[in-house]
């Protein structure tokens, strides 16, 4: 069986990395479909606006309401969010694939695949299932900032600006979170001049204030799946760094390189009311990787002086890349 720190290190051995690749597949398809879930079954009953390529398909549905009953009967005649998802993607991985390169393509290519598959197979329901609207807009975007971070931490990618932004990136050097914000803001303020769908229009009110209420609804969106995403990034890249005093550090060290695979420093120092010279033990560790760090320890000196402090952030073999530019 797997360990964690085995997926998380995939560096160890051809083997491992293997896995941890497949791993990660499983995880980008799995881990897309609550992100259709709550577009088929909240955003798209609400007839919200989101942004990004999942606001424009959603526009281009609300639009063409109608004008195709013989094509698509099963959405009332409208062009399927699945089928614009795929075509714009399409394109634009080849786009990127041609500029970018293509290992960034394929990998994304799982994620299109997989988030046009379960906008296909998953139905739109007439009704949504969170009926206020607002607990609607809240709601159903931290979950798909919760499925979308899922799959950002699997390293895959569902597509749409993520692509645009990299491409952008590649010939510009302007951030990714400035492209990916400029574009959710002109998709979000299109949402005024689209027009309204009878589930806004039921209750009557000034169209121009309804209008306004529906960009409302569309920052309310990305605010919360963008805390979402952050808040589960945070959790998923959450590390712990460990000082370890003990006479037994060379067992201690030897184990945690072994078991927990991770590398291990150990210092000279000097106990100053002894002293003596000491050894101590400096590690690094995923936040989910410290129980057995600890557990380590205690098997082999239950009298151990440890000590442990929350990282935010490590970069380097093992751990997050070191990226020459910064993404926000």
């Amino acid at each position: 069986m797997m360990r964690y720190s085995q997926f998380v290190n995939p560096h160890i051995t051809p083997q491992v990395s293997l896995t941890r690749t497949i791993f990660e597949y499983i995880i980008i398809v799995i881990g897309i479909a609550p992100m259709a879930l709550m577009v088929n079954w909240v955003l798209l009953p609400h007839a919200f606006v989101g942004g990004g390529l999942t606001g424009i398909c959603s526009a281009i549905y609300y639009v063409t309401g109608g004008m195709f009953p013989s094509l698509f009967p099963e959405y009332g005649g409208a062009i399927p969010v699945w089928l614009t998802t795929f075509l714009f993607n399409t394109v634009l991985l080849i786009i990127a694939g041609l500029t970018v390169g293509w290992r960034f393509t394929i990998r994304t290519m799982v994620g299109v695949a997989a988030i046009t598959f379960w906008y296909r197979v998953i139905p739109i329901l007439k009704e949504p299932i969170i009926e206020d609207p607002w607990l609607g807009a809240i709601i159903g975007a931290f979950v798909f900032g919760l499925s979308l971070g899922c799959v950002l931490a699997a390293n895959g990618s569902s597509g749409g600006t993520d692509i645009i932004a990299m491409i952008v990136n590649h010939y510009h050097n302007i951030s990714l979170g400035n492209i990916m914000l400029t574009c959710d803001i002109i998709i979000i303020a299109s949402a005024f001049f689209l027009p309204l769908p009878e589930s806004m229009l039921r209750d009557g009110g000034n169209p121009t204030y309804l209008q306004i209420k529906r960009v409302l609804y569309g920052i309310a969106m990305t605010i919360s799946y963008t805390m979402a995403v952050d808040w589960f990034m945070a959790r998923v890249h959450r590390s712990v760094h460990f000082l370890i005093y003990s006479s037994k550090y060379d067992e201690i060290a030897t184990a945690i390189n072994t078991t927990v695979n991770r590398g291990v420093t150990v210092l000279d120092g000097t106990g100053w009311y002894s002293k003596k010279p000491v050894k101590v033990i400096s590690v690094l560790v995923r936040k989910p990787e410290s129980s057995l760090v600890f557990s380590l320890i205690h098997d082999i000196d239950p009298n151990a002086l440890v000590s442990i402090a929350d990282v935010s952030g490590v970069f380097g073999l093992g751990f997050d890349k070191i990226k020459a530019k910064k993404a926000f």
